[in-house]
């Protein structure tokens, strides 16, 4: 038998934002295809109109472009299984249910809104059924029926579920899970507006467009079975199940529980925007509950290509760590080219240094080291703009050797040896410097020390005290060492 060709498909819901957990589920659908020389499909699943949020199909569309996951089939590139937009197949469901209603598999559910709210309400008796709706239509006379539709009486399509015994289905990850059929209400797969259900659409699509891996979240576990009964109704071949992990977040007592908006940013728009790239963001999702064969952790998204598998995702559920999110941001940032980090960071100098042109290639010597987030760089910049108020005692310093009065002496020397310099490059700044400090029969600390906390007004800085000197440039620097001067002379 010819083997299938692998086909996922990504059906987001355009109701707002794109959660991690969206992200990831189209991720893993990506890998799947791509890993085994698959198609990758999307698909618009905007069946559930009261939920539709307008702008959320572009959202989709760029955050899906911005990490890379190029769909093969979809509403915006075509292919021979469209439309890919579930509103625009509307008249594609209805005669498949009517061919289970013919086939006593399906039926005609006319209870009113205000008979289910009150089922609903009422507690149940019987255990023979847990809840939910009690089949009240399943077994209308005929000629009752046809009145009712002759009448014009609204309706829905309920699938006729088994009552008894169980359903069993296998899972790539979970293996093989069983649920009693008693537990599964009669589904609604056409609503009174003519809509098909989410999870009606969903199979007849799947099937229509041979997608052969359905990837989602371990919520959809116990479902899954309502999937196979229709499936099974038709006479289908039922598809490759790859049920995902819960993914947690860290409570502040140390406990987890499922990721949600208290733990932090959960939406790919919220991450970009606190400063993470979205190259660390798909790199970090692939390893929240698949694990590569090699022991390593940084991927590109075609690495991820080729060491995926599905035997690498696991049942237990993953931890979304910010802190380690920040460390993979912070290795992809060191990663970069000089000019990329530059281009990169351009925003963020301009927002504390709108008009100068600084030297930026010095300026990102001492911060693509240490910064872990471009968002983090107008604050370690801002005293490059504007000298900060300090006190004299920034000037002692235990470890470098220096007091209140021998710096007053290092930045006299300091200034009269910077005031002779022509070229104010980081190598003449520094060659001058170590000079000084050997003439003077000094540690080089002891000289450099001063000179950084009265070029800076900071303890702590990103750079040493002669990439602080040549971005300030030569007579910002002598005048803030003169600053210095006065602070300790006073």
């Amino acid at each position: 038998m010819q083997q299938k060709t692998v086909r996922t498909r990504f059906a987001p819901s355009p109701t707002g934002f794109m959660h991690v957990g969206n992200l990831r589920t189209a991720l893993y659908e990506y890998l799947i295809a791509k890993s085994l020389g698959g198609t990758f499909v999307l698909r618009i699943e905007d069946t559930d109109q009261e939920r539709l949020v307008e702008g959320a199909v572009d959202i989709i569309y760029n955050t899906l472009d911005k990490v890379g996951l190029k769909h093969d089939e979809g509403p915006d590139v075509g292919g021979e299984y469209g439309p890919y937009v579930q509103s625009e197949r509307k008249n594609i469901y209805q005669p498949y249910a009517e061919q289970l209603v013919s086939e006593g598999k399906a039926y005609y559910c006319f209870c009113s809104k205000e008979r289910l709210d009150a089922l609903h309400e009422s507690k149940k008796e019987d255990d023979t059924f847990s809840g939910g709706y009690d089949r009240h239509c399943r077994d209308l006379p005929k000629e009752e029926v046809d009145r009712l539709l002759h009448e014009g009486t609204p309706y829905v399509i309920r699938q006729r579920m088994p009552i008894e015994g169980s359903t069993t289905f296998d899972d790539v990850v979970y293996g093989s899970i069983t649920i009693e059929n008693r537990e599964l209400e009669d589904q609604i797969l056409i609503k009174s507006d003519g809509y098909p259900t989410y999870n009606f659409a969903n199979v007849i699509d799947d099937h229509l467009m041979n997608i052969t891996h359905v990837v989602r979240g371990c919520e959809y576990l116990t479902s899954t079975p309502k999937y196979n009964l229709l499936y099974q109704a038709f006479g289908w071949d039922v598809p490759t199940y790859v049920h995902l992990p819960l993914i947690m977040g860290k409570n502040e007592d140390g406990s987890v529980s499922k990721l949600s908006k208290r733990h932090g940013s959960t939406g790919f728009e919220d991450l970009i925007r606190e400063g993470y790239l979205p190259q660390t963001i798909v790199n970090y999702i692939a390893l929240l509950g698949w694990c590569p064969k090699e022991n390593r952790e940084l991927f590109t998204l075609q690495e991820l290509v080729e060491n995926f598998s599905i035997d690498g995702i696991s049942k237990s559920p993953a931890v979304f760590d910010y802190d380690k999110l920040t460390w993979f941001n912070g290795e992809y940032i060191r990663a970069m080219s000089e000019q990329e980090f530059i281009d990169h960071a351009m925003p963020y100098f301009r927002k504390v240094f709108p008009d100068a042109g600084l030297n930026w290639q010095v300026l990102a010597s001492i911060l693509q080291p240490r910064v872990t987030k471009f968002t983090q760089i107008p604050e370690m910049i801002s005293f490059l703009k504007v000298l900060p108020e300090y006190p004299a005692d920034f000037f002692v310093n235990k470890k470098s050797k220096t007091n209140l009065e021998n710096s007053a002496q290092m930045l006299k020397e300091s200034i009269a040896e910077l005031e002779k310099m022509d070229d104010w490059s980081v190598d003449s700044l520094h060659d001058a410097l170590i000079a000084l400090a050997q003439k003077l029969e000094v540690k080089n600390g002891t000289l450099l020390w001063p000179v950084r906390i009265a070029a800076a007004g900071m303890t702590v800085t990103p750079g040493g005290a002669m990439e602080i000197l040549a971005i300030l440039g030569k007579q910002e620097s002598i005048r803030r060492l003169h600053i210095g001067l006065e602070k300790l002379q006073a």
